[in-house]
Protein backbone atom coordinates (compact mmCIF):
# COMPACT_ATOMS: atom_id res chain seq x y z
CA UNK A 1 0.00 0.00 0.00
CA UNK A 2 3.12 2.57 0.78
CA UNK A 3 5.16 3.52 3.60
CA UNK A 4 3.27 5.71 6.71
CA UNK A 5 3.10 9.12 6.15
CA UNK A 6 4.52 11.85 8.48
CA UNK A 7 1.83 11.83 10.52
CA UNK A 8 1.68 8.16 11.97
CA UNK A 9 -1.29 7.41 10.23
CA UNK A 10 -1.40 4.69 7.83
CA UNK A 11 -2.14 5.26 4.32
CA UNK A 12 -5.57 3.56 3.41
CA UNK A 13 -6.54 3.47 -0.29
CA UNK A 14 -10.53 2.66 0.92
CA UNK A 15 -10.60 5.80 3.07
CA UNK A 16 -8.99 7.82 0.38
CA UNK A 17 -11.51 6.48 -1.87
CA UNK A 18 -14.17 7.20 0.45
CA UNK A 19 -13.21 11.09 0.69
CA UNK A 20 -12.91 11.56 -2.63
CA UNK A 21 -16.33 9.58 -4.02
CA UNK A 22 -18.63 12.50 -2.86
CA UNK A 23 -16.55 14.97 -4.62
CA UNK A 24 -16.40 13.00 -7.74
CA UNK A 25 -13.51 11.47 -7.34
CA UNK A 26 -11.18 14.94 -6.30
CA UNK A 27 -9.77 15.16 -2.73
CA UNK A 28 -7.64 17.99 -0.88
CA UNK A 29 -3.95 17.17 -0.38
CA UNK A 30 -4.88 18.32 3.33
CA UNK A 31 -7.47 15.78 3.26
CA UNK A 32 -5.15 13.05 1.79
CA UNK A 33 -3.17 13.59 4.90
CA UNK A 34 -5.99 13.52 6.99
CA UNK A 35 -6.11 9.69 6.01
CA UNK A 36 -2.39 8.80 6.26
CA UNK A 37 -1.20 10.61 2.75
CA UNK A 38 1.53 12.57 2.32
CA UNK A 39 3.27 14.80 -0.01
CA UNK A 40 5.80 12.60 -1.01
CA UNK A 41 3.38 9.57 -1.42
CA UNK A 42 0.95 11.62 -3.27
CA UNK A 43 3.69 11.89 -5.93
CA UNK A 44 4.42 8.31 -5.83
CA UNK A 45 0.34 7.54 -6.47
CA UNK A 46 1.03 10.35 -9.30
CA UNK A 47 4.24 8.81 -10.97
CA UNK A 48 2.39 5.49 -10.62
CA UNK A 49 -0.66 7.01 -12.51
CA UNK A 50 -3.00 6.02 -10.15
CA UNK A 51 -3.58 9.62 -9.60
CA UNK A 52 -3.58 13.53 -11.68
CA UNK A 53 -2.74 16.74 -10.83
CA UNK A 54 -6.26 18.93 -10.89
CA UNK A 55 -4.57 21.99 -9.55
CA UNK A 56 -2.17 23.02 -6.45
CA UNK A 57 -3.30 20.84 -3.89
CA UNK A 58 -5.70 19.12 -5.31
CA UNK A 59 -5.83 15.67 -6.57
CA UNK A 60 -8.03 13.42 -8.58
CA UNK A 61 -8.43 9.46 -8.66
CA UNK A 62 -7.84 8.70 -12.05
CA UNK A 63 -10.20 5.71 -12.77
CA UNK A 64 -13.05 7.58 -10.93
CA UNK A 65 -15.68 8.07 -13.39
CA UNK A 66 -16.05 11.63 -14.78
CA UNK A 67 -18.63 13.97 -13.18
CA UNK A 68 -20.70 16.67 -13.90
CA UNK A 69 -19.29 19.53 -12.94
CA UNK A 70 -15.93 18.41 -11.88
CA UNK A 71 -14.40 21.99 -12.70
CA UNK A 72 -16.55 23.22 -9.59
CA UNK A 73 -15.45 20.71 -7.68
CA UNK A 74 -12.15 21.92 -7.89
CA UNK A 75 -13.00 25.53 -7.45
CA UNK A 76 -14.73 24.73 -4.14
CA UNK A 77 -11.89 21.92 -2.86
CA UNK A 78 -9.43 25.53 -3.91
CA UNK A 79 -11.71 27.26 -1.04
CA UNK A 80 -10.69 24.38 1.12
CA UNK A 81 -14.15 23.48 0.65
CA UNK A 82 -15.21 27.07 2.51
CA UNK A 83 -17.10 28.64 -0.48
CA UNK A 84 -20.32 27.84 -1.96
CA UNK A 85 -21.36 28.17 -5.35
CA UNK A 86 -23.06 31.78 -6.31
CA UNK A 87 -24.96 34.19 -8.49
CA UNK A 88 -24.44 33.26 -12.16
CA UNK A 89 -23.10 29.51 -11.67
CA UNK A 90 -26.17 29.28 -8.88
CA UNK A 91 -28.50 30.17 -11.50
CA UNK A 92 -27.41 27.53 -14.15
CA UNK A 93 -27.19 24.61 -11.32
CA UNK A 94 -30.50 25.11 -10.12
CA UNK A 95 -31.65 25.64 -14.21
CA UNK A 96 -33.04 28.61 -12.83
CA UNK A 97 -32.10 30.91 -16.32
CA UNK A 98 -30.56 30.10 -19.75
CA UNK A 99 -27.70 32.30 -18.30
CA UNK A 100 -23.86 30.28 -19.43
CA UNK A 101 -21.92 32.40 -17.01
CA UNK A 102 -18.07 32.98 -18.46
CA UNK A 103 -16.99 33.07 -14.99
CA UNK A 104 -17.23 30.97 -12.31
CA UNK A 105 -18.65 32.28 -8.91
CA UNK A 106 -17.77 31.44 -5.74
CA UNK A 107 -18.86 33.34 -2.14
CA UNK A 108 -16.28 33.02 0.43
CA UNK A 109 -16.28 33.76 4.21
CA UNK A 110 -16.12 37.34 4.56
CA UNK A 111 -12.78 36.76 6.72
CA UNK A 112 -11.32 35.84 2.83
CA UNK A 113 -11.11 39.64 2.43
CA UNK A 114 -8.18 40.42 4.69
CA UNK A 115 -6.28 37.47 2.74
CA UNK A 116 -3.58 37.69 -0.38
CA UNK A 117 -4.98 34.94 -2.15
CA UNK A 118 -4.11 34.52 -6.36
CA UNK A 119 -7.67 33.63 -7.72
CA UNK A 120 -8.03 31.34 -10.28
CA UNK A 121 -8.52 32.59 -14.00
CA UNK A 122 -12.27 32.82 -14.61
CA UNK A 123 -13.06 33.09 -11.01
CA UNK A 124 -15.08 36.15 -9.41
CA UNK A 125 -14.49 35.40 -5.72
CA UNK A 126 -17.56 37.64 -3.66
CA UNK A 127 -17.37 38.17 0.49
CA UNK A 128 -20.59 37.06 2.53
CA UNK A 129 -20.91 34.53 5.12
CA UNK A 130 -23.44 32.07 3.65
CA UNK A 131 -25.66 30.57 6.45
CA UNK A 132 -26.33 26.58 6.12
CA UNK A 133 -29.86 27.22 5.64
CA UNK A 134 -29.39 29.00 2.78
CA UNK A 135 -27.27 26.58 0.83
CA UNK A 136 -28.24 23.50 -0.68
CA UNK A 137 -26.31 20.33 -2.71
CA UNK A 138 -25.92 20.38 -6.45
CA UNK A 139 -24.52 16.84 -7.27
CA UNK A 140 -20.58 17.40 -5.14
CA UNK A 141 -20.86 21.40 -4.55
CA UNK A 142 -22.65 23.37 -2.37
CA UNK A 143 -24.74 26.17 -3.62
CA UNK A 144 -26.40 29.05 -2.66
CA UNK A 145 -30.05 28.19 -1.95
CA UNK A 146 -32.37 29.76 -5.32
CA UNK A 147 -33.83 32.59 -3.77
CA UNK A 148 -30.57 33.34 -2.01
CA UNK A 149 -29.02 33.44 -5.98
CA UNK A 150 -31.81 35.80 -6.90
CA UNK A 151 -30.73 38.18 -4.04
CA UNK A 152 -26.99 37.76 -4.63
CA UNK A 153 -27.70 38.67 -8.78
CA UNK A 154 -30.35 41.33 -8.06
CA UNK A 155 -27.20 43.01 -5.77
CA UNK A 156 -24.85 42.59 -7.95
CA UNK A 157 -26.69 43.70 -11.25
CA UNK A 158 -27.00 40.61 -12.63
CA UNK A 159 -28.68 41.02 -16.40
CA UNK A 160 -32.44 41.78 -15.60
CA UNK A 161 -33.45 39.35 -18.00
CA UNK A 162 -31.63 36.19 -16.23
CA UNK A 163 -33.39 37.74 -13.08
CA UNK A 164 -36.77 37.49 -14.34
CA UNK A 165 -36.66 33.91 -15.95
CA UNK A 166 -35.30 32.76 -12.77
CA UNK A 167 -37.72 34.00 -10.67
CA UNK A 168 -40.74 33.43 -13.01
CA UNK A 169 -38.85 29.61 -12.99
CA UNK A 170 -38.50 29.78 -9.07
CA UNK A 171 -42.13 30.57 -8.45
CA UNK A 172 -43.62 28.21 -11.29
CA UNK A 173 -41.24 25.34 -9.62
CA UNK A 174 -42.28 26.17 -6.03
CA UNK A 175 -39.01 26.85 -5.07
CA UNK A 176 -40.11 30.34 -3.45
CA UNK A 177 -42.84 32.83 -3.78
CA UNK A 178 -43.34 35.71 -5.74
CA UNK A 179 -43.69 38.09 -2.26
CA UNK A 180 -39.95 36.32 -1.33
CA UNK A 181 -38.44 37.42 -4.70
CA UNK A 182 -39.86 40.95 -4.13
CA UNK A 183 -38.53 41.33 -0.71
CA UNK A 184 -35.16 40.04 -1.80
CA UNK A 185 -35.26 42.74 -3.96
CA UNK A 186 -34.68 45.00 -1.65
CA UNK A 187 -31.21 43.71 0.41
CA UNK A 188 -27.74 44.49 0.02
CA UNK A 189 -24.34 43.40 -1.95
CA UNK A 190 -21.77 41.38 -1.06
CA UNK A 191 -18.12 42.48 -1.84
CA UNK A 192 -16.08 40.80 -5.15
CA UNK A 193 -12.84 40.21 -6.44
CA UNK A 194 -11.72 38.48 -9.55
CA UNK A 195 -8.61 37.95 -11.98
Amino acid sequence: MGRPSQTNVVPNWDALYEVAAPQDGYFSAAQAREVGYSLPLLQYYLGRGRLQRAARGIFRLVHFPAGEHEDLVVLWLWSGREGVLSHETALALHELSDAMPATRHITVPSAWEQRRVKVPDGVELHFANVPASQTEWVGAVPVTAPLRTIEDCVAEHVSPEWIEQAARQGVERGLFSSAAVKKARGRKSVKARST
